[in-house]
């Protein structure tokens, strides 16, 4: 029997979106010394919908990300979700953030750290396992599920982070910069297989990077901020295929993209 408040049946299909509506309006955040982050910060996200967050180093792209979990407070602004984000019986956990570092316990196995979220909720051993094994198959890892982090490269590492985040079902994924330590050819694999996820999930996705052709090629939007305070210099939905592959990146449209997510970004430099 399932598990109260949980899917009885892990990454199983979804019937229509299965994220909520994020937005955020004059969000207002400062720093010790009185240094501002955000400022008058308005941004409107689609349920279902993933959009990448670019912005120079330090500009609050982690930050905001950060208020939308809840994990920090702004002086002031206000933060929605529609639905509301609350875990009721049936339903999908509401929200999921994943690191740029795995964060994983090494004490614990592959299958133990991506069921973690469950058994902190108390879900009993034998479905929080095979949620686990459900997700981490998803992932690619379903002959891990034994190893402990230490046995790991880095992409399999950030793998089982991604499992962990979804092992919930949520509605609403947060990301920052998760494979920015990985090597090209790893990043590229973890690119399609998070795309992928979100195009069977359905959840709202924000996705922090300083990669522009990880924004253009995971994202349908792109919204680039300036310098701190954060301001939106561009926001962009982007004219590429849902169908995406390596070869979309030799594409004239990708580089059309790009150049423009990179002249708003040289933009927001000088801002």
């Amino acid at each position: 029997m399932a598990s109260p408040g949980l899917p009885s049946s892990p990454l199983a299909p979804l019937s229509g979106s299965g994220g909520v509506r994020v937005k955020v309006e004059g969000l207002r955040r400062t720093f010790s010394g009185n240094v501002p982050v955000l400022s008058g910060m308005d941004l409107d996200v689609a349920p279902g919908s993933f959009v990448a967050l670019l912005g120079p180093s330090g500009c609050g792209k982690s930050t905001l990300l950060r208020l939308v979990a809840g994990l920090d407070r702004p002086e002031a602004g206000n933060i929605s979700f529609t639905p509301p984000l609350e875990r009721t019986q049936g339903e999908r956990a509401p929200i999921a953030y994943v690191f740029q570092d795995a964060h994983l316990l090494p004490w614990r196995s592959v299958l133990d750290n991506a069921a973690l979220p469950l058994e902190l909720t108390g879900v009993a051993k034998p479905e929080r396992h095979a949620a686990a094994r459900a997700v981490l198959e998803q992932v690619g890892l379903g002959d891990a599920t034994a190893r402990y982090p230490a046995e790991l490269s880095g992409g399999m590492r950030m793998r089982v982070s991604l499992a962990r985040a979804l092992v919930t079902h949520p509605r609403l994924l947060l990301l920052d910069e998760p494979f920015a330590a990985l090597d090209e050819l790893t990043r590229g694999r973890l690119d399609d297989q998070l795309r992928a996820l979100w195009r069977k999930l359905g959840m709202t996705v924000l996705f922090v990077t300083h990669s522009i052709s990880e924004a253009a090629y995971l994202a349908e939007r792109a919204v680039v901020l300036s310098r701190r305070p954060a301001r939106v210099v561009l926001d962009r939905t982007l004219e590429l295929p849902a169908e995406r592959g390596a070869s979309l990146r030799t594409e004239a449209s990708f580089a059309r993209e790009a150049r423009l997510l990179n002249e708003a970004l040289e933009q927001g430099e000088r801002w």
